[in-house]
């Protein structure tokens, strides 16, 4: 089985805690970001990660995230092409047809890869999106129509389900991926007004890395969660 990983961040918003490196590299406990999901992949039983990273950075890519037990396989673009054409661009390397994992490489999650492939192959979809729920990063206040305030929530659960940015994509979707610009605004509107694209609801970890702030959470979240650390494979 292969995934498509997309790693054309700059780490721009991290500043001086970025290190130089590419986003999906920025190490959290000691690992590159991305080998967390990486790892978790494997675990699924993927043999081949295709990376769409920036060109120049492919052997980067390669040295950091081997040994963990998948093929890597950088593809450089040439320009900016947006995750769309990142996406589009990396699935022209694949060696299979079919059902690919696809997802960001700058983030930390516990999604179960196998089931969502599975959920997928059921549900005859053209492609399906990991949605999640998120906390609302201010307190909320419950009010009436009449102005009376009843209570307060501090950071709640909001009710509404995100896109995580994990997918399962069949021929269709990919076929169908834009040659620039995002995914999520062609489409992935397109197939959901024709029926054809399903969610898949994901309750655990997922946390964003993309400031100095999200690095220490990553960190933290890391050190009281020691078994997250990825395992290398001996030779």
């Amino acid at each position: 089985m292969e995934a498509l990983v997309l790693a054309g961040g700059k780490a721009e918003r991290m500043g001086e805690a970025a290190q130089g490196l590419p986003k999906p590299l920025v190490p959290v406990a000691g690992f590159p970001l991305a080998e967390y999901t990486v790892g978790r992949l494997v675990t699924a039983g993927v043999t081949r990660v295709i990376v769409a990273c920036r060109a120049g950075q492919e052997e980067v890519f390669v040295n950091a995230l081997a040994g963990l037990g998948a093929e890597i396989e950088p593809v450089g673009e040439p320009e900016p092409l947006g995750r769309g054409g990142g996406l589009r661009l990396a699935a022209s390397r694949r060696k299979e047809t079919g059902t690919v994992l696809a997802l960001n490489g700058d983030e930390l999650l516990d999604v179960d890869f196998a089931a969502l492939y599975e959920d997928h192959e059921r549900s005859g979809a053209a492609a399906t999106i990991v949605v999640s729920q998120v906390r609302s990063p201010f307190g909320v206040v419950s009010i009436e129509d009449d102005g009376s305030i009843t209570g307060f929530r501090e950071a709640p659960l909001l009710s509404d389900w995100v896109n995580s940015g994990v997918y399962a994509l069949g021929e269709e979707a990919l076929a169908r991926l834009p040659e620039r610009g995002d995914h999520e605004q062609t489409t992935f509107p397109e197939l959901a007004a024709e029926g054809k694209l399903r969610g898949h609801r994901h309750r655990g970890v997922w946390l964003t890395v993309n400031t100095p702030k999200d690095l220490r959470t990553a960190e933290e979240f890391i050190a009281a969660h020691p078994d997250w650390k990825p395992q290398r494979i001996l030779p």
